[in-house]
């Protein structure tokens, strides 16, 4: 496993590009976000992906999300109307989960039954660089632990999943889910209430508290 210790406010680019390399050729990586340590990987190699679901333990029938680098990216792989082009100008980057409807790009295996998509972009300079060096979206996903914790310590990850094929590490991060908000419709919806505020998303309905 490839352990690169990365600043997480001045993160170098010749360190994360060999993290972007493992990602193109198929590795899984666990990187950075502003809520949680991520696992992750190229979403267009199956292999990859399948790879993912095996180690959290999930269904092929649970959609897993994925983070795109930017609001322009997002319109490739997701349907976005004008109210939720609005509202995602507004909240992103940060740490909310974006319920979109999928356009044709996504891989089925990233699509829900519904052929919707959850899609992030994190307010981390880590993760946006790593982005930036990618050519396609990664998959975003918590780091499997026992007991359904989340892990703060890279070095913990390390020692408990040592079949990673890299591990970027910048300390300790305080572990928080994202707020996950459905843009499915002309109204937008809360379906899980996390670190993001929705202070600032006018008539959102609430639905699960």
């Amino acid at each position: 496993m490839l352990h690169l210790t990365i600043d997480a406010e001045w993160p170098n680019a010749r360190q994360l590009g060999r993290a972007a390399e493992i990602i193109k050729t198929g590795g899984l990586v666990v990187y950075p976000t502003d809520t949680i340590y991520g696992l992750g990987c190229d979403i267009t190699q199956k292999k990859s992906v399948e790879r993912v679901y095996q180690m959290k333990g999930k269904e092929r029938k649970t959609p897993l999300s994925f983070i795109c680098p930017d609001l322009k990216n997002i319109a490739k792989y997701a349907i976005v109307s004008n109210m939720a082009y609005r509202l995602m100008k507004r909240i992103l980057p940060g740490p909310y989960t974006i319920i979109l409807p999928a356009t044709r790009e996504v891989p089925r295996l990233m699509q829900s039954k519904t052929a919707t998509v959850g899609i992030r972009i994190p307010d981390h300079p880590v993760t946006q660089m790593l982005m930036s060096l990618l050519d396609n979206p990664i998959v975003t996903t918590s780091v499997p632990s026992p007991e359904q914790t989340q892990f703060d310590d890279p070095e913990m990850i390390a020692k408990r999943l040592p079949f990673l094929d890299a591990i970027i590490d910048c300390g300790l991060i305080a572990p928080e889910p994202s707020t996950v908000i459905d843009l499915t419709t002309d109204q937008p919806r809360l379906l899980r209430l996390g670190k993001g505020s929705i202070d600032q998303i006018p008539d959102i309905e609430v639905i699960d508290e």
